[in-house]
C-alpha cells in the first residue's frame, strides 16, 4: 500500500499495485505509442463495427496511406485537421493519420449547427476536414467563411467491404434518408484518398512531447467555445494514468484474453478519445464501436455478440441500459470496469447497475482541459461512495476560495488540478488561460468540491449551477441524487428559477419510469428527505430531458425554458 503524504493524503487509498506516479518519458509522442501497438498487435482486432473487424495491422497501413495523402495536400507540420464523424472505423484511422503526418487533431461534434461548426473551424484555423457525408450539408452552409481548403468525405460503410459497404450506404442514404443533399464539388472520397496515399511515401515528422496533438473544444455550455490545447505528453500521461488505475480490476482477466472495451461514448469527446481509442492502443484492446448510443436496442444487440471487460459511460447511458427489457441478452459476467464520468453518477443507478452486472460503477472525474481523467474511485471497490474518488497517479488537487487561497479543512472550494495531463492552455486565448491557471501550475476547474480526511473529493456543484434560496446554498446534484432514489423516477434535473420572495427557487424536472407517479408523491418524498429551502417550488414532468450528444443533462436549457 502507498503511504500518504501531507500533500497527498489520498495515496493510502490507492489499491495495491497502483503506482503513485507514471513515467511519461517512455514515449516521445502518441505516434510512438500507436506504432508500438501496431507492431506488437498487428493481427489482433482493434475495432469491431457492424459485424466487421479492423485489425491493428489494417489500422496501421490505412492510416499510413491516409497520412501520406494528407501530406500531399501541402499542409505544414502543426497544421490543424478537423474530424466530424460518429464512431466509425474511419475515425481512429483518421486520428492516427493526422498525428503520423505531423498535424493536429481538431475533434468536432457531428451534431453542430453551421454556426457552431463555422466558429470552431475559424477558431482552430483548420485547413482540412474529414467529415461523414451525413453532415456534409452543415459544412456546405459555412465552409466559405472558414479557412478549410480540403474536404475528405466519408460514408458509413467505407470500411465494411465492397458488398456490405454498398448495402449499408444505400440504406443510410435512400431508406433511412440520413444524408441531406449537399454540394461540395472539390471533396475527395475517403477510400479514394487512402488509395492515392498508398502510391505516395509518408515523410516521418520529428514529433516531440511538447508538440500539440489535439485541440479539444470546450466551454460551449458556459460561454464561447474554446480549444483546450492538449500536447502529445498530456494525452500519453492520461493513457498511462488510466491504465495504471484500471490495473487492479483488469488483473483478474484470464491470461491471453484480449481486453474488450465498449466504445459507446463519441470519440470526438475526450473521454472516449483517451480511455477507449488511445488506451485501447496502449493495451492492444478491442473497441466495439457504437455509432448511435441512443438506440438502446441496437447497442444491446451489438454487445450480446462480445465478451466485454471495460465500459466507460455516463449516468444516463448506464440508467437507460439497466432499465431496458433486453438488458439480460448481454453476458455481463466478464465486465471488470464500469467507468462513470461526464456527469454525476446517482446512487440509484449505481445500485441497479451493481445488482444487474455484479460490476460496480466506478465514478471518476475530469475535463477536456485534463485530457480528461483527473480523479477516480478505486476500481477494486464494490461500494458506491458518491464521490469522484481520489486524484489518480501523478495528480494533485487542492480547494481554493475566490481569492485563490486554499480553504480550511472541511470547507467547500473550487477544485484546482495539477498533473502531467493538464492542458498547455486555451488555443490563442492567453486571457482565458490566465483566468484558469494559477501561478503554481494548477488548473481551476470551476467545480466546487469538498474533501474528506482520506482524500476523497466530492463535487457539490459547478459555480454557476448553485441555487441561492434566501441566502442558503442549494446544490442541484444533491437534490437530483435524492429524487433519483424515488421509485417511479427514471431521471431528473434540478435548476434555479427566479423567485420574488427568495431570490431563487428550486425547479425540479422529472422523466417518469412509472406513469402513475404524481406531483404530490414527489413533494411528500422531498419533504421527507430534504430540508425546507432545498425542496422544489416547481415540479414539472417531461418525456425527456435536454442532453448533450454525450448524454450530459443540459441544466441551462431547463433554466432558460421557464
Amino acid at each position: 500500500m502507498n503511504a500518504s503524504t501531507p500533500d497527498r493524503p489520498w495515496l493510502s487509498a490507492y489499491p495495491p499495485g497502483v503506482p503513485t506516479d507514471v513515467d511519461i518519458s517512455q514515449y516521445t509522442s502518441l505516434v510512438a505509442l500507436m506504432e508500438e501497438s501496431f507492431a506488437k498487435n498487428a493481427s489482433a482486432v482493434a475495432y469491431s463495427f457492424m459485424g466487421k473487424d479492423v485489425t491493428f495491422g489494417q489500422t496501421d497501413s490505412l492510416s499510413q496511406a491516409f497520412a501520406a495523402y494528407l501530406q500531399g495536400l501541402g499542409l505544414a507540420k502543426g497544421d490543424r485537421v478537423a474530424i466530424m464523424m460518429p464512431n466509425v472505423p474511419q475515425y481512429p484511422i483518421t486520428v492516427a493519420a493526422i498525428l503520423r503526418a505531423g498535424y493536429v487533431v481538431v475533434n468536432v461534434n457531428p451534431l453542430y449547427t453551421p454556426r457552431e461548426l463555422e466558429h470552431q473551424l475559424k477558431d482552430s484555423g483548420a485547413k482540412a476536414i474529414v467529415i461523414i457525408e451525413n453532415f456534409a450539408n452543415t459544412l456546405e452552409q459555412c465552409i466559405a467563411n472558414t479557412p478549410v481548403k480540403h474536404v475528405v468525405l466519408s460514408a458509413m460503410g467505407d470500411q465494411l467491404g465492397m458488398l456490405k459497404g454498398a448495402l449499408v450506404n444505400y440504406v443510410v442514404r435512400n431508406v433511412k434518408k440520413m444524408v441531406p443533399a449537399f454540394n461540395l464539388p472539390s471533396a475527395v472520397r475517403f477510400n479514394d484518398a487512402v488509395a492515392r496515399g498508398t502510391r505516395a511515401t509518408l515523410k516521418r515528422p520529428d514529433l516531440k512531447p511538447d508538440d500539440v496533438a489535439v485541440l479539444q473544444y470546450t466551454g460551449g455550455t458556459t460561454g464561447v467555445s474554446k480549444g483546450a490545447v492538449l500536447l502529445h505528453r498530456n494525452v500519453i500521461a492520461n493513457v498511462l494514468q488510466s491504465e495504471a488505475w484500471n490495473g487492479p480490476a483488469m488483473a483478474s482477466m484470464e491470461t491471453g484474453v484480449q481486453p474488450t472495451y465498449v466504445c459507446a461514448l463519441p470519440l470526438y469527446h475526450i473521454f472516449a478519445f483517451t480511455v477507449n481509442m488511445m488506451l485501447g492502443m496502449r493495451t492492444g484492446g478491442k473497441n466495439i464501436l457504437i455509432p448511435n448510443p441512443r438506440d438502446l436496442p441496437a447497442v444491446l444487440k451489438e454487445l450480446a455478440k462480445h465478451k466485454i471487460h471495460s465500459f466507460p459511460a455516463v449516468n444516463t447511458l448506464f440508467n437507460g441500459l439497466a432499465n431496458h427489457p433486453d438488458f439480460n441478452t448481454v453476458d455481463w459476467s466478464h465486465l471488470k470496469v464500469s467507468l462513470g464520468g461526464g456527469m454525476a453518477v446517482t446512487s440509484a443507478v449505481a445500485k441497479l447497475w451493481l445488482e444487474k452486472t455484479g460490476c460496480p460503477i466506478c465514478e471518476g472525474y475530469g475535463l477536456s482541459e485534463t485530457s480528461p481523467s483527473a480523479s477516480c474511485n478505486p476500481t477494486n471497490s464494490k461500494t458506491f461512495t458518491g464521490t469522484i474518488g481520489v486524484p489518480i497517479p501523478g495528480t494533485w488537487f487542492k480547494l481554493l476560495d475566490d481569492d485563490g487561497n486554499e480553504v480550511p479543512n472541511g470547507q467547500p472550494g473550487e477544485i484546482a488540478i495539477k498533473g502531467p495531463q493538464v492542458m498547455a492552455g486555451y488555443w490563442q486565448r492567453p486571457d482565458e488561460t490566465a483566468k484558469v491557471m494559477t501561478p503554481d501550475g494548477y488548473f481551476k476547474s470551476g467545480d466546487i468540491g469538498i474533501v474528506d480526511e482520506r482524500g476523497f473529493f466530492k463535487i457539490v456543484d459547478r459555480k454557476k449551477d448553485m441555487i441561492l434560496v434566501s441566502g442558503f446554498n442549494v446544490y442541484p446534484n444533491e437534490v437530483e441524487d435524492v429524487v433519483g432514489g424515488l421509485e417511479g423516477v427514471m431521471e431528473c434535473a434540478c435548476v434555479g428559477v427566479v423567485d420574488d420572495k427568495s431570490g431563487e427557487a428550486v425547479k425540479l424536472v422529472i422523466v417518469k419510469k412509472n406513469p402513475d407517479l404524481t406531483e404530490a408523491q414527489v413533494r411528500e418524498f422531498c419533504k421527507t428527505n430534504l430540508t425546507g429551502y432545498k425542496q422544489p417550488k416547481v415540479v414539472e414532468f417531461r418525456t425527456e430531458l435536454p442532453k448533450t450528444p454525450v448524454g450530459k443533462i443540459l441544466r441551462r436549457e431547463l433554466r432558460d425554458k421557464k
